[in-house]
């Protein structure tokens, strides 16, 4: 059993004891407007009181599924004991001493645990954030110090999202307001199409598609645009997050490597949202069977402490003294938690539940496809998993609107699910959930789906 089965009894979740968002719910949000700026947008009006395992509680008493993980953060489940208990005891002896201007054993004991799960062969080093963007910037910065200014030019991907901090963003390509107004960015970032084969955009099928993607790359990017030798690094998410968990064929990385080492170009790879446990892997790429040279991480590595890493190879993790630093990065109490995820994850197999409950998902999507006819893809990897929805499964005309309505439904009957890319639901639980509880969300689930495709489609 998991630590949050002596609390809850799966038969009497969900539960809605108050029309979600209640009274208490709706005086927090007045006061939101009010006190906060705007700038982000709430995918429906959840205010979170308690959360334990893969169960949120709102201010008014009600309970929750949650599918969303707090936004893929709470990977071993809302308030672990043990994650607690560490926090605590490391709480009551150190909070903060800057890292990077002193030294403490939090970081030297957290960093060997951690390189011994990084899909990074040989010698390999650690640099501390708070975040997953800032993660990225970092990682901007480690290979253009690397090649000392000869390699300026990065790749990156459309529909990618890699943070929201000014070299974050420029690498970002999934949504246009999170640019908007903010230009200049970065210079000398190009944008190559990602393998999104459900809608590829040289109207190709796979496997007959000779991987024009990464032929466009080769052929028209690095004979007409940019010479491959101005190139630092692809920078990619193994399966698109934002972009609408859009997971590449088997081919596609092993290739992109090859091309990558024929130019002696560098691979970062983005694991914020992927890594951690996620698919069933430590790592997601470790399911494509390449080493990146750079992994970056945050989300689910601290168990909703803010924390972040840039692991690479150590002859890459060279900036010299003086040219990177944070005063918060590596917080110990963040630490301290972490290492006790990852010592969660391995003792309580996490890898190995993602894994089974993923192909349970998965299996029961597919038939729930059969049934409705909204639902245009179902993709995913362990508890990764994404549901395109479509007007029309012919033309695959995306179903926006639809998407909101599925969303806000299920809210209201209890299960915290979110979107992403255009039209997709995102399944992202937290890995301690069980076959029996997450049946119990794909029961309110499909049978939304249901309504809302007979409501629109008429069938």
């Amino acid at each position: 059993m998991f630590y949050w089965e002596h609390k809850y009894r799966t038969s009497e979740l969900p539960k809605i004891v108050v029309t979600p968002p209640g009274p208490k719910a709706q005086e927090i949000i007045s006061k939101d407007k009010e006190f906060l700026m705007q700038s982000f947008v709430r995918w429906y009006p959840l205010v979170a009181k308690d959360g334990y395992g893969p169960v949120i509680e709102d201010v008014d008493g009600n309970l929750f599924i949650d599918l969303n993980s707090g936004i893929a953060v709470m990977n071993v489940g809302h308030n672990h004991p043990r994650v607690v208990k560490a926090i605590r005891e490391q709480a009551g002896k150190l909070l903060h001493y800057s890292l990077t201007d002193f030294f403490y054993e939090e970081a030297v004991k957290h960093a060997e645990k951690l390189l011994q799960i990084v899909p990074i062969s040989g010698k390999k080093k650690v640099f501390y954030t708070n975040s997953g963007a800032e993660s990225n910037e970092g990682a901007i910065k480690v290979i253009r110090g690397y090649f000392k200014g000869s390699r300026q030019y990065i790749i990156s991907f459309i529909g990618a999202f890699h943070g929201r901090t000014t070299g974050a963003l420029t690498l970002n390509a999934s949504k246009t307001i999170h640019k908007k107004y903010f230009s200049p960015l970065l210079p000398n970032v190009i944008h190559v199409p990602y393998p999104y084969c459900y809608r590829c955009p040289f109207k190709q099928e796979y496997p007959n598609c000779n991987f024009e993607c990464l032929e466009f790359l080769e052929e028209w990017i690095f004979k007409k645009v940019v010479d491959p030798e101005e190139v630092g690094a692809i920078f990619f998410e193994p399966i698109q997050g934002e972009g609408g968990y859009i997971v590449p064929p088997k081919e596609f990385f092993p290739q992109l490597r090859k091309l990558a080492d024929k130019h002696g170009i560098k691979l970062v790879d983005d694991e914020v949202q992927a890594g951690f446990g996620r698919t069933g892997k430590w790592f997601a790429i470790e399911h494509w069977g390449i080493e990146p040279d750079i992994i970056t991480i945050a989300k689910a590595v601290a168990s909703g402490l803010p924390l972040g890493a840039i692991v690479g190879k150590e002859e890459l993790m060279s900036l010299p003294p003086g040219t990177h630093a944070t005063t918060f990065g590596g917080n110990p109490v963040s630490l301290r938690a972490s290492i006790e995820v990852i010592n969660i994850i391995e003792e309580e197999n996490l890898l190995r539940n993602a894994e089974k409950v993923g192909s349970y998902v998965m299996k029961r999507l597919g038939e729930i496809k059969e049934r409705v006819e909204l639902i245009g893809d179902v993709r995913g990897k362990g508890l990764m998993i994404g549901i395109e929805l479509v007007r029309d499964r012919r033309t695959k005309e995306p179903a926006t609107k639809e998407l909101s309505k599925v969303i806000e439904a299920c809210f209201k009957s209890g299960v915290a699910v979110i979107g992403a890319g255009i039209s997709t639901i995102r399944i992202a639980p937290p890995l301690v959930i069980t076959e029996e509880l997450i049946d119990r969300a794909l029961n309110v689930l499909e049978k939304v789906l249901v309504k809302v495709s007979k409501e629109v489609l008429g069938k």
